[in-house]
């Protein structure tokens, strides 16, 4: 995702989607434990394919590409399922 595109797409959403989108990435199973390199900033989770397995991770100013089938599964799920 360009910086422009991702400014473009920050904007539409607006900061109360950011907010939600870092509650669910955090939403996460009971065993796992913060790790001492977890991110300590806000974080958008973005899944353009619901049927893929790649989650753009949104941290500060920068882009983290996670491919990760479960891990899409569980946002989709906590966003209330694919339309």
């Amino acid at each position: 995702m360009s910086d422009t595109s991702r400014r473009k797409f920050l904007a539409a959403t607006g900061v109360s989607a950011a907010a939600g989108g870092a509650a669910l990435v955090g939403a996460t199973p009971a065993t796992a434990s913060p790790s001492t390199k977890a991110a300590r900033e806000r974080v958008l989770a973005l899944v353009e394919d619901p049927k893929g397995d790649v989650v753009t991770l949104l941290v500060g100013e920068d882009e983290v590409v996670v491919r990760d089938r479960d891990l899409v599964t569980r946002i989709l799920n906590a966003a209330g399922g694919t339309r």
